[in-house]
């Protein structure tokens, strides 16, 4: 199906009362050819399931739908919602919902969870704004089961967090959470002049595959990784030894996680990769309190 001009959703738009919120982060990508080669990118396709965190008005949407997916697609803002359902009603594989992908920092929405698969595999394809990316993404990986992948694209400020190697500026908590399960890389980049509103900032895509296996199986080991990387993360100039310390307020028994993971103690967060921080969370589960 050929989408409609833009200058039709245009006054739908303001016959709704439609203003783009930056707190929502509501850009939306105009240029169809985009909108098809993010599909490729992604590698979906005929009987994939995917799952699209907002989808405005439906743009990436159908392009999905063309390509044979099965999409189930939330959508927070009442007046886009009306608009994509009735855009995208002739597809009978589009399921699209109403309502908030989060539910708080620590928690998915309601409605979003409702629609996640129980099983894998199914994919995430989405134009995410930015005051959702990190939380969700960290959500999402951390979720069981998690998604067989996810393409995403993000302000260029978010994908390099996302992409980020140890040792380098970017290398933090959101890559470090996301490499214990996914190959990660960027993608495309995509130019302001393809959205509405015109964005500020450059946007770039970012690419997730799931990894074979579950390197932090179990709910207590992939606790205990995300303890220590938040102490560690929160005091990145610190050292390992002084940053655990403060994280655990026992000062002993950092010593004896660090010497068990075999880690320098005068190394920072920065500098440690995933193997050494999964290290220090299996010295953590070895150590008990006290």
């Amino acid at each position: 199906m050929t989408r409609p001009p833009w200058r039709e959703f245009q006054v739908a738009l303001e016959q709704a009362g439609f203003r783009p919120s930056k707190t929502l982060g509501q850009n939306f990508l105009l240029d169809p050819n985009m909108a098809r080669s993010l599909v490729r990118d992604a590698g979906v396709g005929a009987g994939d399931v995917v799952v699209e965190v907002g989808a405005g008005c439906g743009f990436l949407t159908v392009e999905l739908a063309e390509a044979g997916c099965e999409v189930r697609a939330v959508e927070i803002d009442r007046r886009l919602f009306e608009i994509a359902s009735e855009f995208l009603a002739p597809y009978e594989r589009v399921r699209i919902v109403r309502g908030d992908a989060l539910a708080g920092k620590h928690r998915l929405g309601d409605e979003l969870a409702a629609i996640l698969p129980d099983a894998p595999p199914f994919h995430v394809v989405a134009n995410l704004p930015y005051s959702i990316s990190a939380p969700l993404l960290a959500l999402l990986a951390g979720r069981d089961p998690a998604p067989t992948s996810l393409s995403l694209l993000v302000q260029e400020e978010v994908a390099r967090k996302v992409a980020a190697d140890p040792g380098t500026a970017d290398w933090g908590p959101l890559a470090a959470r996301l490499d214990l399960g996914y190959e990660r890389r960027v993608g495309r980049a995509v130019p302001p002049n393809l959205f509405w509103p015109r964005p500020r900032v450059e946007s770039r895509v970012v690419h997730l595959r799931r990894r074979a296996g579950d390197p932090a199986a179990g709910e207590a080991r992939r606790g205990a990784f995300d303890r220590v990387v938040d102490a560690l993360f929160q005091q990145r100039r610190k050292t390992a030894l002084a940053a655990l310390a403060g994280g655990l307020d026992d000062r002993g028994r950092a010593e004896r996680v660090i010497a068990r993971a075999g880690i320098d103690p005068k190394a920072r967060a920065g500098e440690l990769g995933t193997g050494a921080l999964l290290a220090l969370a299996d010295g953590l589960l070895a150590e008990p309190p006290g």
